[in-house]
């Protein structure tokens, strides 16, 4: 009975009147009061998580006790997850909400009229917030993707210098050509071996390759070895899964020192901060001798707001952010790009629009910067991709202050709001009947869809500053493949699965056997 009385003790203290009811309460019915308190959270809590306000006014799959949706959400696979927002949708509309314990509640949308609202017009209502920050800390740390208000603001402005007409013709001469010509050597060895290329590894190689050069002054030589693991890039997926997982669970960090997976994390974690550092002494060491500055030497000549140089940590931080912005989602877009246009049911007439858009733009040349705007075809290819595909197919942030959204739903401060890009890239109220088909010509002869409706490059403030950088590196690499080659899916009949984390890469990679093609044009 010490415990109960303990408790008595405890709650007498939160009012007067409360007090006065507990002390004439018995040792005897004292069990009987914390049962009824209990029984009183019980039905309070009856279908959320606890601590969550319950509302009445939102549609959503009904919650247990105190734990509200955890269940589903544990027991969801982590490769369905996209799937099932897709079925909640369905089912509940365009606005859904579900509760778990440590987050409370999360609001998910799906309508672009939101979506322009909390990414764009009310901007600073939504932020990344402590609790995603805490989640993601181990891969992020306090980098742009993690960040909000000034901390983000200032690494925005930076990053923004390197983004420009003038240094993308250099980029596409001087790096993503150089870099496409290696991929193109490889290839052609594999083809004439007749052997099968994982070409979402070689793509990630590219692409680490290639913005290694432009953003930190050195090509990492993933191409010099394509068949050799990275160590860094196995590390880097590993925690991006793992960092991923937390967002489902409020007590991660005991699952993670239970099963052992917080050996994994702190193992992964030296890796990719050696990997950081090495970057930033290397530099120090060597100085920087070249007229335009890189992403690096700009973070490396501003001050923080104490007037001293940026620590290591904090470069730390911004390059490891960046690789992940430069190395997987472009990677990941040509990946799930080669594959739709190569799968049994894709429909036949694309790959020679493709082929010949490459053949008359190049005419045996290079691509660069002025072809690039020519190709068309080649960039309504990738972006149809990223719209079933997209590189980062789910986001989530935090309401800071009391919202109503366009359709009148009342978003409190404190609760989650949350969105699916694969699920709009698929919604036929946004993209008409063929909306889950591959079809490229969608986005020929036509304007450009708003990014509240295709989200894959994020909306508003912090819609991605590398989307063109992207696009130009990833038309690029198609003209000098397809000059060349031809391919063909190990698997043309099966659907890749995804692998769960904070960006969407094919679970299994992307075997794949390439030709050279018949009377190509050489370059």
């Amino acid at each position: 009975m010490n415990a109960v009385a303990g408790y008595i003790e405890l709650a007498s203290k939160s009012s007067p009147a409360v007090k006065a009811i507990l002390t004439s309460i018995t040792r005897k019915n004292a069990s009987r009061v914390l049962a009824l308190y209990i029984l009183a959270i019980l039905f309070k809590y009856r279908t959320t998580a606890y601590g969550t306000k319950p509302r009445t006014d939102l549609k959503g799959p009904r919650g247990w006790p105190l734990i509200g949706n955890m269940i589903l959400m544990l027991y969801t696979p982590r490769d369905q997850i996209s799937q099932q927002h897709d079925q909640m949708h369905q089912q509940y509309g365009t606005t859904w909400a579900f509760t778990v314990p440590k987050l409370g509640r999360v609001l998910q949308f799906s309508h672009p009229d939101v979506l322009q609202h909390v990414l764009k017009d009310n901007f600073w209502a939504y932020e990344k917030g402590p609790v995603v920050q805490e989640t993601l800390n181990d891969l992020l740390g306090v980098g742009i993707f993690a960040v909000d208000g000034h901390q983000w603001k200032w690494q925005r402005k930076m990053a923004s210098h390197i983004f420009n007409v003038k240094a993308f013709r250099s980029y596409t001469e001087q790096v993503f050509v150089r870099e496409s010509n290696i991929v193109v050597d490889y290839l052609g060895k594999m083809a004439d071996e007749g052997r099968v290329v994982d070409l979402q590894e070689i793509f990630y190689k590219f692409t680490l390759d290639s913005f290694g050069e432009v953003s930190f002054g050195q090509s990492f030589g993933c191409l010099d070895n394509p068949e050799e693991e990275v160590e860094f890039a196995s590390a880097f997926d590993r925690l991006n899964t793992i960092v991923f997982n937390r967002l489902f669970e409020g007590a991660w960090q005991i699952r993670e020192w239970v099963t052992g997976v917080n050996k994994v994390v702190a193992k992964d974690k030296k890796t990719i901060t050696e990997f950081a550092l090495n970057i930033i002494e290397t530099r120090r060491r060597d100085g920087y001798h070249k007229p335009q500055k890189d992403l690096l030497q700009l973070f490396m000549d501003m001050e923080s707001d104490d007037g001293k140089p940026l620590s290591s940590e904090m470069l730390k931080d911004l390059v490891l952010n960046f690789i992940i912005a430069g190395r997987d989602t472009t990677a990941q877009a040509l990946s799930w790009m080669f594959y739709l246009l190569h799968r049994s049911n894709s429909d036949p007439s694309i790959v020679p629009k493709l082929v010949k858009e490459v053949d008359e733009v190049l005419q045996g040349e290079n691509p660069s910067y002025e072809t690039f705007k020519k190709m068309k075809y080649s960039e309504a290819c990738m972006y149809e991709a990223l719209r079933l595909y997209p590189s980062v197919p789910r986001n989530i942030k935090v309401c800071v202050q009391d919202d109503v959204w366009p359709d009148g739903t009342k978003v409190f401060k404190g609760e989650f709001v949350s969105w699916s890009s694969w699920s709009m890239g698929r919604s036929t109220d946004i993209w008409g009947p063929n909306a889950k088909e591959y079809v490229p010509d969608r986005w020929i002869n036509t304007d450009k869809p708003s990014a509240a409706k295709f989200p894959a490059f994020h909306a508003g403030p912090r819609t991605c500053l590398g989307q063109q950088f992207a696009t130009i590196e990833a038309v690029t690499l198609i003209g000098m493949l397809f000059s060349r080659f031809s391919f063909e899916l190990v698997d043309p009949h099966t659907e890749p699965g995804y692998v769960a984390g904070l960006t969407l890469p094919l679970n299994g990679g992307l075997p794949i056997r390439v030709k050279r093609r018949q009377g190509a044009v050489a370059i």
